[in-house]
């Protein structure tokens, strides 16, 4: 029986191998990964994950979950804007969660705070758990993204909040071509010069590419299981906010 492809980037690969893949691009990039961040959106990625924290509306004593959460960006929004609470930061990648370790907002926030290294696609965590669920530019690095949807809802409690932070279409042909050529011309010079790795800024540019529009990504949300399931364009749809309920 032959294995289901996958793609990395745009390239085919076999599923069984995406995951160490993927492990390979964070871990090579995890020590300059926020710098890149600001560098490669010009710190407009900081906005849009305040517009994620607006429409969140955190909420003192809530459970936060945060999938590929890699250096905590989120869970220390989330926390910040909470008040109190605690925040799960579950990652593929261990670099990542070292990274976010050594964060000054992590000693601060130490003991609201863990660090989880695991899949989004078999969370180690029991049925109803948490009250929110995040994943911020990491569900298009997810092998099967629709199963890591299934895993959200699983784990969530009733009345829990999904919300997807990631990179979509922008609906205007012209602008997307010019998106693209900055994309692919400029992003992995940037990946090149400030994190010494090309080759892992030109996957990233590719997996925005291959990830699915704006109503194909709501449709997956809502056979996931969740009601009440809408999105938001950010920077006319570079960026898309998800928001769904396990109603």
């Amino acid at each position: 029986m032959t294995e289901e492809t996958t793609h990395f980037g745009f390239q085919e690969v076999p599923e069984g191998e995406k995951a160490g893949r993927v492990r390979g691009v964070f871990g090579s990039v995890a020590s300059k990964y926020d710098v890149m961040n600001d560098a490669m959106s010009f710190g407009i990625h900081r906005i849009w994950k305040d517009a994620m924290m607006d429409w969140l509306a955190p909420r003192p004593g809530q459970r936060l979950l945060d999938v590929a959460g890699g250096t905590g960006d989120i869970s220390f929004r989330f926390l910040k804007r909470a008040g109190r609470g605690h925040a799960t930061v579950l990652d593929l990648t261990e670099p990542m969660l070292i990274e976010g370790r050594k964060r000054a907002e992590a000693e601060q926030m130490a003991g609201s705070l863990d660090w989880v290294v695991g899949d989004a696609m078999a969370l180690p965590f029991e049925d109803n758990t948490f009250d929110v669920y995040t994943i911020s530019f990491g569900i298009r690095n997810v092998t099967r993204p629709q199963e890591a949807l299934n895993e959200a809802f699983r784990v969530l409690k009733p009345g829990g909040r999904l919300m997807v932070l990631e990179f979509s279409q922008i609906p205007n042909d012209l602008m997307q071509w010019a998106y693209d050529l900055y994309s692919f011309n400029i992003i992995p010079r940037m990946g090149q010069v400030i994190a010494g790795d090309r080759d892992s800024y030109q996957y990233l540019v590719e997996s925005i590419r291959k990830f699915p529009d704006q109503e194909t990504f709501l449709g997956m949300v809502r056979s996931a299981g969740f009601g009440n399931a809408k999105y938001r364009n950010l920077s006319m749809g570079i960026a898309c906010l998800h928001s769904g309920w396990k109603i």
